[in-house]
């Protein structure tokens, strides 16, 4: 017997809420239609939008149909969920732009054949509305004491939420009735920050229409940090290769902290749940496994195999002292050098030509440690950064140097 979609999706770590959960299970039995909202805040997809479309994936697989909501009119006014201030109002011309490069990357995990997967984008709807008509349809049927307890209005609410922002919510909501009307879309999935959000859009579709729809938030995928993962944050991953190029991507990955291995395995890829327990069952440098096979199914997933594998003979040329370590610049820390800021060690290695030159270097993003850009020059060079004894500094594009434990 076909496990539920929903089982697996709960077994994988995916959901946060579901508003009407044994309904969900019975609508989901049979084929349905469900969207998942992207506003284009930027001219790529990443890490944080993957995750979203490896849910859709699963979904799709199991029989649903996926809508890919592309947010050309709600990006004229910028989502105000988990803000401290206003985004940035970007020109039509650079929404529809972010738009498009959107609409390629999603064919990465999701199959857009006939009858199979839509990609719809909501300034079709929202762009010709006429505001007053608006107003009486929509805005009438919207409590502004209840909005204003939502949770995506509580940051903003603190240091001024602009008329503009409130719209956001009846705009969301809007982009579900719309696409209940045109498909019979049935199902809205959404991060957790969209809960307020998403069950306004399922109260305007049963006032509207006297119908039953549902909504379903996901686990945010987090830093080990607890941060967000996404665009706004600094070593933000993006699917664009020219914006993270494949080899930084792997690593990204390939560095992952032990703690988020398994997790960010059951979440981001389709690996078999016994297979990724079987990699995780082990602790410390036997990890590593399970941090290589999680960095090369996800580069494999984004930018294909053949990358894949070029990016994974390149970390182990670099890193596992074969290949090019072979003749690559090797400096042999001292006791005392164990502890000490990353800035004097590589000065006094010869890597910088001074301490400000290589503040500067640091600063500008020019410097990786073990594939990860550094971002502060006092980091202290502890042990447990090393992977057996060794660590490969990247200065630019071509300087290496390795660097051995005493």
């Amino acid at each position: 017997m076909q496990t539920h979609v929903l089982d697996t999706l709960k077994e994988r770590g995916f959901i946060a809420q579901i508003s009407h959960e044994e309904a969900l299970y019975e609508y989901l039995k049979t084929p349905g239609v469900f969207y998942i909202g992207f506003d284009p805040t930027a001219d790529s997809l990443h890490v944080g939008h993957l995750f979203q479309m490896v849910l859709m994936a699963h979904m799709q697989k199991a029989g649903h149909r996926p809508i890919a909501l592309l947010g050309g009119g709600t990006g004229m006014v910028g989502d105000p969920s988990g803000r401290t201030d206003m985004r940035a109002l970007m020109t039509p011309d650079v929404i529809a732009h972010n738009v498009n490069r959107f609409r390629g990357q999603m064919s990465i995990l999701l199959d857009f054949s006939e009858g199979k997967a839509l990609v719809e984008d909501n300034a079709s709807w929202l762009l010709p509305l006429n505001y007053i008509e608006f107003l009486r349809e929509i805005g009438s049927v919207f409590s502004v004491n209840k909005m204003l307890t939502a949770e995506a209005y509580k940051l903003r609410l603190e240091k001024g939420l602009t008329f503009l922002e409130f719209n956001y919510q009846l705009m969301q909501a809007y982009d579900y009735l719309e696409l209940f009307r045109r498909y019979d879309c049935r199902l809205q999935v959404g991060g957790n920050d969209q809960w307020s959000n998403i069950l306004a859009g399922i109260d305007l579709v049963r006032r509207k229409e006297q119908a039953e729809v549902y909504g379903l938030t996901t686990n945010l995928l987090v830093l080990a940090s607890g941060e967000k993962m996404g665009k706004s944050l600094k070593g933000a991953v993006w699917l664009d290769g020219e914006k993270t190029p494949p080899f930084d991507f792997y690593q990204h990955w390939r560095n992952s902290d032990d703690e988020m291995v398994e997790l960010l395995l059951k979440r981001l890829t389709f690996l078999p749940l016994d297979e990724i327990a079987a990699l995780c069952a082990e602790e410390g440098a036997a990890l590593n496994e399970a941090k290589r096979t999680l960095a090369f199914e996800l580069t494999k997933m984004v930018h294909g195999e053949a990358t894949a594998k070029e990016a994974e003979a390149t970390a182990k040329a670099l890193f596992t002292g074969a290949g090019s370590t072979e003749n690559m610049d090797t400096y042999r820390l001292k006791d005392a050098d164990v502890g000490q800021t990353l800035l004097d060690v590589l000065t006094e290695a010869g890597l910088f030509p001074s301490k400000s030159e290589g503040r500067r270097l640091i600063n500008q993003g020019g410097v990786q440690f073990n594939g990860e850009r550094v971002d502060d020059p006092f980091m202290a060079l502890e042990k447990d950064l090393f992977d057996a004894g060794e660590a490969i500094v990247r200065r630019g594009k071509k300087v290496h140097l390795k660097l051995l434990l005493p």
